[in-house]
């Protein structure tokens, strides 16, 4: 006998054209672009976390990832491994709606660059995004 699998829904994204928050960047026709479905709103959500430091938010001054407190520090081992904890302590305190599937930093040292992709999967529906 088959076994089937429950897809489960977040009511939100029932309501169809109902915007349920705003996206990032800021760059639509008018002031704020508008998310329709929680599968972009938790995108912007993310985004929006990693950009931010802690003591930037009013009301909130422990929300963020703290990454720039490294943009101007030397590449090395440590480095990739202090980003990893950053990131993953926000999003577990910020974000419990997703599980982190994959987090890939790569360090290009001889450009001075560090490139991350966060690949993730929505808790309630199963659904796999990345940034």
């Amino acid at each position: 006998m088959p076994t089937t699998q429950i897809k489960r829904i977040n009511p939100l994204d029932l309501q169809g054209n109902i915007a349920i928050g705003v996206s990032l960047p800021f760059n639509g026709p008018v002031a704020f672009k508008s998310t329709y479905s929680t599968q972009e709103q938790i995108k912007s959500n993310l985004i929006n976390l990693l950009l931010t430091n802690k003591n930037e938010r009013i009301m909130n001054p422990k929300f963020g990832a703290n990454l720039r407190m490294v943009l101007f520090e030397g590449i090395n081992d440590d480095t990739s491994e202090l980003i990893r904890s950053l990131i993953s302590n926000s999003i577990s305190t910020y974000i419990p709606e997703i599980s982190i599937a994959r987090l890939d930093i790569i360090d290009k040292k001889d450009e001075n660059s560090i490139y991350i992709t966060i690949e993730y999967t929505i808790n309630i529906s199963g659904v796999n995004d990345q940034i």
